[in-house]
């Protein structure tokens, strides 16, 4: 379903959720909101294929529609179970219907979780995190990471996608028009841009991608590397 979520004048503009309206159009959203979704989910396949172990988990946190499960599967061995969490129940409910939509029969499970009140991560070779920890408070990012890494198995390795503020003004503002160019182009008028931002502007709190790191390697990951970058989207990967 085409994103109309912020077309109408009239249209809320209180704080965004990822509710039954959002669900239904998160997959047009993303895909014309996120420069190179399709080709991230795709790095983000290769990565993950190179980590992932038989009898292991790989976790999608903040897995919404599922769309990164209905790529990975024809890539990873079948030997890897996955497990959806999110904390929306329409965003799972619209991820089920999509995985019997595509006869989807690896093991699988998903969980409804908050991350901002903890989660349990068990026996994993890949944790994917696409455009999630950015959502969570800040107060609560070292704690998710922390548990990340205790249910990690050693060679194990997070996949994090974010949007990013800059340390230099200039390239902040640059970066965000940009950004927002990019969105006209895709069909977004100025108010569906104006009006989203808006509600985003308490919910989503992205950090510089100096503070990525530290928080990743603070946390104990051995490695960390930058593998995206499109302005002010980055793809990052660290390994326990």
């Amino acid at each position: 379903m085409k994103d109309t979520v912020f077309a109408e004048d009239q249209q809320r503009t209180s704080d965004f959720e990822f509710d039954k309206t959002v669900s239904v159009a998160f997959d047009d959203m993303v895909g014309r909101s996120v420069p190179f979704y399709h080709e991230m989910q795709r790095m983000t396949g290769e990565l993950a294929a190179d980590f992932a172990v038989d009898g292991t988990n790989l976790y999608d946190l903040g897995c919404a529609t599922a769309t990164t499960f209905l790529d990975l599967d024809p890539i990873i061995s079948p030997g890897v179970r996955f497990v959806g969490i999110d904390n929306s129940n329409e965003m799972l409910d619209q991820a089920k219907l999509k995985l019997k939509e595509h006869k989807f029969k690896r093991p699988h499970e998903f969980i409804v979780g908050d991350l901002n009140k903890g989660i349990h991560v068990e026996n994993a070779s890949v944790v994917i995190m696409i455009l999630t920890l950015q959502f969570v408070r800040p107060l609560y990012r070292e704690q998710v990471i922390q548990q990340v890494l205790n249910g990690m198995n050693d060679n194990g390795c997070l996949i994090l996608i974010e949007k990013l503020i800059q340390h230099d003004s200039m390239f902040n503002r640059l970066f965000i028009k940009y950004y927002y160019d990019m969105k006209r182009r895709n069909g977004y008028s100025e108010m569906e841009i104006s009006k989203k931002r808006e509600a985003l502007e308490n919910v989503l709190i992205p950090y510089r991608m100096e503070e990525n790191r530290e928080l990743l390697l603070g946390q104990g990951f051995r490695y960390f590397e930058e593998f995206f970058r499109w302005y002010n989207f980055c793809g990052m990967v660290a390994v326990k």
